[in-house]
């Protein structure tokens, strides 16, 4: 166990390369399954969350985070949940942004933005430089009956904060069939006169959520084809990391990006893995694979066992994932909700 003081002891080892030759740069850490939305696509209203003594606390989440930086990832994404609600959350923020310059090159959030007006400056100084916000429609009555929550006022609120304390925002938008289909370049004009990029997402079949996954999923090649009859799209082969693809609109001078888990899989170049809050190990969002880290954390040693669950994962990460729309009524492609494995 370490303290949150930016320092850990030097593990090095080898970069991390799994069996299709992908190194791993980018990992997405999970501090929370909780979230105080409750979104439609992402969770039952009555969401059974973990207990908090299973949860890694945050001196296990940091040594983690710097056994992964030692292995050559230079890019941690924090995830949920809902990040923000975590109590104490920013000690673990100043703590990683110490080691910004030591092996780590950047330190980002996804976020729902509802706290996100009373952390904004902290994580500015922190070292994080830009965030990802969720963000699915402008419309307060459809955002209320979507997260089940009338929260968009702090959302809003949220995003000026970050704005101002200088964060680079994008927005997060699900497309989902018959929600929000229609107001979706509204959202794309408004984010980009903000200054902001967005990035649209398909839909992906985890967890239980109480509604029909074919009655949500939207193709995102229909949702370009229909950007552009109105505006011209230009491909754009930037990178930040992630799975989306991106485009420039020359209309809105603004780039949008495309993440298409369904209809044209992104997998090719994956260099990412995902730890959950409780320190389980995913090598592919799409797949049941994992690594118990938590248990190697409290082994005898750490250290030693840490390094064989990093080259276990290495060994079952997969090719691809197998996401699938199956026919209605069908179970979930996976039982576990996005909120647990973190975005």
């Amino acid at each position: 166990m370490i303290l949150l003081d930016g320092r850990s002891p030097s593990r090095g080892g080898a970069p991390l390369i799994d069996g299709f030759k992908r190194r791993i740069s980018y990992l997405r850490l999970s501090v929370t399954d909780r979230c105080d939305l409750r979104c439609s696509y992402c969770m039952p209203e009555r969401m059974t969350f973990l207990p908090k003594r299973e949860v890694l606390t945050l001196e296990e989440l940091f040594d983690l985070a710097s056994g992964f930086i030692d292995r050559g990832v230079t890019k941690i994404r924090i995830t949920g949940g809902e990040p923000l609600v975590r109590r104490d959350i920013m000690d673990l923020f100043a703590a990683l942004g110490r080691r910004l310059g030591t092996g780590l090159e950047e330190l980002t959030l996804t976020t729902n933005a509802t706290q996100l007006a009373g952390h904004a400056e902290a994580l500015a100084e922190a070292g994080v430089r830009r965030v990802n916000i969720s963000l699915d429609t402008l419309d307060r009555a459809k955002f209320a009956e979507l997260t089940r929550r009338d929260a968009l006022p702090q959302v809003m609120e949220g995003i000026a904060a970050a704005r101002a304390a200088g964060l680079k925002v994008k927005l997060n938008a699900v497309a989902l069939k018959g929600v929000n289909e229609d107001e979706l370049p509204d959202l794309i004009s408004w984010a980009h006169a903000q200054g902001h990029e967005v990035t649209l997402i398909e839909v992906m079949p985890l967890g239980d959520v109480e509604e029909e996954r074919l009655d949500q999923y939207l193709p995102l090649n229909t949702v370009r084809a229909r950007l552009e009859q109105r505006w011209t799209l230009v491909d754009n082969d930037a990178s930040t990391g992630g799975p989306a693809r991106y485009v420039d609109i020359a209309e809105t001078g603004g780039r949008l990006g495309f993440i298409t888990p369904h209809s044209n899989n992104f997998c090719a170049s994956c260099n990412r893995l995902r730890v959950t809050a409780t320190g389980q190990l995913y090598p592919c969002l799409g797949g049941s694979e994992r690594v118990d880290l938590r248990a190697a954390l409290r082994s005898g040693a750490p250290q030693e066992e840490l390094a064989r669950a990093f080259e276990q994962a290495m060994t079952i990460k997969p090719e691809k994932h197998l996401f699938r729309m199956d026919e209605r009524g069908a179970a979930p492609h996976l039982a576990r909700h996005m909120s647990m494995t973190g975005g």
